[in-house]
């Protein structure tokens, strides 16, 4: 994708310090998926509200900047422990716990789908009597922290439900930064997710590589993290195959730098990534 002349002209000016880099905040994102009817992972999108001050009518995963009260206490926890996603997130102890309930908050909060139960081995099956929406509801007005949603409910965290893909911070021009993880996770059995978030226009399911055609075309706007999570994730086989991956990853946060592209400018993309993009453009 190329860049405007006068983003890389500003981006220099970060570069070289002439500019002060706004300071980044923390935040998760979930890559929500099911098998689509040929086995392919489908992927979860919304289209943000054109009015969003950050990536305003772009399509996106569930998620967001981390609550201050994702930080309160710790919680029934299945799966790795904080140490241990904090190893794989390359974050302290207490950021790794508030980046998962962040991960899971920000899921229900958009999607509907709750990554808990009532113990280790259980799932909630179904979120969407009055009760739930109502918690929903205040959880995104914040009214309500995860812990204490979870603690009354007497509900078990599933960080064993999700996998972690990458890590990407904005990059340094952007008034808005933020330091965003990706998990993945698969669909809980029995869940449905819903058209419920404030934040977003249209919520949309669509096989990962079919995401990523439409936005080559132009008719799905997305940010160069999205869309490369779409079209890395696209070119693997099953929800399977990717949380499989997933278990063997470790976050490198990676930041998007200015790079050249014919007589202009691009943003820089993981070297891993790049020969998908130049298989997609030969």
């Amino acid at each position: 994708m190329a860049l405007p002349d006068h983003l890389a002209e500003v981006a220099r000016e970060y570069a070289d310090g002439t500019r002060t880099a706004a300071e980044p905040r923390d935040a998760a994102t979930v890559v929500l998926q099911r098998p689509g009817v040929d086995g392919a992972p489908e992927v979860y999108l919304l289209r943000r509200q054109v009015t969003m001050d950050f990536a305003g009518g772009m399509c996106v995963f569930p998620g967001g900047g981390v609550d201050p009260r994702d930080y309160d206490h710790e919680v029934a926890w299945a799966g790795p422990t904080p140490a241990e996603w904090a190893a794989r997130l390359g974050t302290t102890e207490d950021v790794a716990r508030a980046l998962v309930c962040a991960a899971v908050r920000e899921t229900f909060e958009e999607s509907g789908v709750l990554l808990a139960g009532t113990s280790v081995d259980d799932v909630v099956a179904d979120t969407t009597a009055e009760d739930w929406e109502t918690d929903r509801v205040a959880l995104e007005s914040r009214e309500l922290a995860l812990t204490d949603f979870l603690d009354r409910r007497g509900l078990v965290l599933r960080t064993d439900l999700l996998g972690i893909w990458s890590g990407w911070l904005t990059p340094v021009f952007e008034p808005k930064r933020y330091r965003t993880w990706f998990f993945v996770a698969r669909l809980p059995e029995g869940q449905i997710t819903r058209d419920v978030s404030t934040e977003s226009s249209e919520v949309v399911w669509l096989r990962a590589i079919d995401a990523a055609d439409q936005a080559d075309l132009g008719d799905l706007a997305m940010l160069p993290p999205t869309y490369l999570t779409c079209l890395e994730i696209g070119t693997i086989g099953d929800v399977d195959a990717v949380l499989d991956a997933a278990a063997d990853r470790t976050v490198d946060m990676f930041t998007p730098e200015v790079e050249p592209l014919g007589d202009g400018f691009t943003l820089s993309m993981p070297e891993g990534l790049r020969p998908l993009v130049a298989a997609r453009r030969s």
